[in-house]
């Protein structure tokens, strides 16, 4: 398996909090600077997300992906690109353990461009899509019951 970049938040809710949040994909653009368009696609039994489709615009990179979604539980979900413009490959994954009256949020994510990017510049991009999105996770869920 390709190598993988992860970082982890504590966020003061309750990891059932926590999850509706990542869960509410038609809400990610409120939160998420680079998503601009979300659309689920299809959906589990449960009604969770299989597969949903993001529009993305990051400055230079601009993506319409498609990314299938695995749950594990309640408290962690996965997902694999299904089909890329700009990504040969995306696998991603959140994962959260209660830790006091909060949530440990860890976010693992392994990306592979179409164009050639030398490992290290490539973990870097990682590094900061993962940051960015667990900083805009803990504000959203901390900011309270969206209308």
């Amino acid at each position: 398996m390709a190598e993988h970049t992860s970082s982890s938040i504590t966020i003061e809710a309750a990891p059932a909090e926590v999850m509706g949040v990542i869960a509410d994909f038609a809400r990610y653009p409120d939160w998420t600077g680079e998503v601009k368009e979300a659309e689920v696609l299809d959906t589990d039994d449960q009604g969770r997300a299989k597969q949903v489709r993001l529009v993305m615009d990051a400055g230079a990179i601009k993506d319409d992906q498609t990314l299938g979604y695995t749950w594990t539980g309640e408290n962690e979900v996965s997902w694999t690109l299904v089909k890329s413009q700009m990504l040969r490959s995306l696998d991603g994954s959140y994962l959260l353990r209660p830790v006091g009256t909060g949530t440990e949020v860890t976010y693992k994510l392994t990306v592979d461009v179409k164009i050639p990017m030398l490992g290290m510049i490539k973990r870097k991009a990682e590094k900061v899509i993962i940051d960015r999105a667990l900083a805009g996770l803990k504000k959203r869920v901390e900011s309270g019951p969206q209308a």
